[in-house]
């Protein structure tokens, strides 16, 4: 019979990392200090906190899904259905790789972090969940369902300063920050091979609203 004890030594026998891979953390989370080090002082994290804070509820899940479904109920309009349903599909294909991500690489956040919203696998660290959904956003509106040109500069500022911000407020390492940036570009790849017809949007979306759109079934 296998005692507690022999259990343990099991358990963190599986989870030793191969040393390369240490020293390649080891130097994230270093070279990770010394750039918010050297970035505060130039910009105080004080004075700045709450723009961060801004930053992070911009691109937060817990907003952005009720927001865009919000969205579609009220802006429901044939030209926009494409870009609706194939965007909303995006956000929870987000969701669950970043999710299975976390769950099985369980990387911790920088020692400093504090963030009340963490729930879940969202309490790992690699990758940043915010960063991916962030650059999923913005090539699927750059490729995939492109906006006009005047929308564009501030769109990439946006994921830029929310990319940032997650290493500044210390929510993430600099290599979790490249991972979510990463992982954003493959899901957009992803949706855009996978891109719904209009019509089949169309009729996604009269069957999930048929009492609000003229001619369905309980239309009053």
């Amino acid at each position: 019979m296998v005692s507690i004890a022999n259990l343990k030594i099991l358990s963190q026998q599986k989870r030793k990392m191969p040393k390369a891979l240490e020293n390649v953390l080891a130097a994230d989370v270093f070279l990770t200090d010394q750039f918010v080090k050297r970035v505060e002082k130039f910009l105080p994290l004080r004075q700045l906190r709450t723009h961060y804070q801004i930053l992070e509820y911009s691109c937060h899940g817990l907003l952005w899904f009720p927001l865009w479904i919000a969205f579609i109920w009220i802006f429901s309009k044939r030209s926009l259905y494409q870009m609706q349903v194939n965007l909303f599909i995006g956000l929870i294909l987000d969701v669950i790789l970043v999710a299975v991500i976390k769950a099985y690489t369980r990387r911790r956040r920088p020692a400093k972090n504090q963030d009340s919203f963490e729930i879940g696998p969202d309490k790992f660290s690699f990758p940043s969940g915010h960063t991916s959904r962030a650059f999923f956003i913005a090539c699927f509106f750059l490729y995939n369902s492109p906006l006009y040109f005047i929308f564009i500069p501030p769109l990439l500022c946006w994921v830029v300063s929310v990319s940032i911000s997650r290493v500044l407020m210390r929510r993430h390492h600099l290599l979790d920050v490249a991972a979510g940036a990463i992982l954003g570009v493959i899901e957009s790849y992803l949706i855009g091979l996978i891109y719904l017809e209009h019509d089949t949007c169309a009729d996604l979306i009269w069957w999930l609203t048929d009492e609000k759109l003229d001619g369905g079934e309980y239309h009053v």
